[in-house]
């Protein structure tokens, strides 16, 4: 009776992976072409023109999730990249004064949130992310109105951060 029973639950145990399957999206080898990229990864949540030719895909986890991950198409349809963007590393790389939405939006996707900024009228795009691949944080991306970039800051993320519970 018990070699039965754990027949029938390891039978249940592989029946459930096998059901998650479909959601584990396996990476494509880089020099990929953009239809197996596609067919691997699913359809992109959007697509970003490349000012050096090709493409940028996006592929969602914001606004809940701690990550995003673009999909670096070169000019010959053929993947150059596959990356979960929101990183210290990659944010410490806008540079400030320069860098404008649409550089935000090739380089980490549409943002968890949005929010008006009285700062030059402006806007706020805010990223949850793992700071450090640790702590619970959101980069805080400000622009102007002109959409240029006027400062990076991150910030603990309120929904995950027990000091903001209860407030």
């Amino acid at each position: 009776m018990t070699k039965t029973l754990n027949t029938a639950a390891t039978l249940a145990l592989i029946l459930s992976l096998s059901a998650c399957a479909p959601m584990i999206r396996r990476t494509p080898a880089v020099g990929a072409p953009l239809a197996e990229v596609t067919a691997r990864l699913g359809k992109p949540d959007a697509i970003y023109p490349d000012p050096a030719g090709g493409q940028v895909l996006e592929y969602r986890g914001q606004p809940m999730g701690q990550f995003q991950h673009m999909a670096r198409i070169g000019a010959d349809g053929r993947l150059i990249s596959y990356e979960q963007v929101l990183t210290s590393e990659n944010f410490a790389r806008i540079e400030v004064g320069r860098w404008n939405r649409d550089d935000v939006l090739r380089n980490f996707g549409r943002p968890a949130e949005v929010v008006r900024s009285r700062l030059e009228e402006g806007e706020i795009w805010s990223y949850r992310y793992k700071e450090k691949g640790v702590w619970n944080s959101v980069m805080n991306v400000d622009f102007n109105a002109r959409g240029t970039v006027l400062r990076v800051f991150n910030s603990p993320d309120p929904l995950l951060d027990d000091r903001y519970k209860g407030l």
